[in-house]
């Protein structure tokens, strides 16, 4: 299954549950453009066809996703400030950390939870939960209750797809469907979007 240029089923294949770990660890620490969902899904697929244990990827795939948000937290904790910063930074922005403390203001520490579905939000919001000083037992409580429901959700239903088309045709259907997760979980940054520009306009108009 080559996914935008990445063989993902090679890699699993390769690294076994151990991949879904590093990957899981890297973008929920670190790296913004790591594809955790379709990864994630593939995975589940893979897990269907046999090549890979359910539990093993789970497992290993939670663990990897809640330590890297609490490598995330003491960053932000300890770093945060000073790199939020720099405003001609190009990765981390103070805007970024801006928008996500929106969603704090919001939702609370439940923004770790949600964050988790929203690529580019879920590898910032623990940092910025690091940098606004959250306590860091709220901080964990959410965060694995955000990784059990985030990386299970999407690993089962890749099992699912795997499960129900046959395995000489998920080739023809992956792509698609990996997109249709990308689209899925694009939504509520969009929402997020045009509802803020919505506001915008609205004041200008009032005022």
């Amino acid at each position: 299954m080559v996914i935008f240029g990445v063989d993902f089923q090679q890699f699993l294949t390769t690294y076994g549950p151990w991949a879904i770990f590093f990957v899981m660890f890297a973008e929920s620490a670190l790296i913004f453009f790591l594809p955790g969902d379709s990864f994630l899904f593939v995975a589940g697929v893979l897990v269907a066809q046999g090549i890979l244990g359910f539990w093993p990827a789970a497992l290993l795939g939670i663990v990897g996703a809640i330590l890297g948000n609490t490598l995330g937290y003491y960053i932000g904790k300890k770093f945060g400030e000073a790199m939020f910063a720099v405003e001609r930074q190009w990765l981390f922005k103070k805007k970024h950390v801006d928008k996500v403390q929106e969603y704090y203001e919001k939702y609370g520490p439940l923004t770790i939870v949600l964050a988790r579905f929203v690529p580019g939000i879920r590898t910032i919001a623990p940092i910025a939960a690091g940098v606004g000083k959250m306590n860091y037992f709220t901080f964990f409580i959410y965060n694995v209750g955000g990784a059990v429901l985030w990386l299970m959700s999407i690993l089962t239903a890749g099992y699912f797809l795997g499960s129900v088309i046959p395995k000489e045709s998920i080739d023809k259907y992956i792509l698609i469907i990996i997109f249709g997760v990308i689209f899925l979980s694009l939504i509520p940054g969009l929402f997020a979007y045009f509802r803020s520009k919505k506001k915008k306009i609205e004041d200008i108009i009032i005022s």
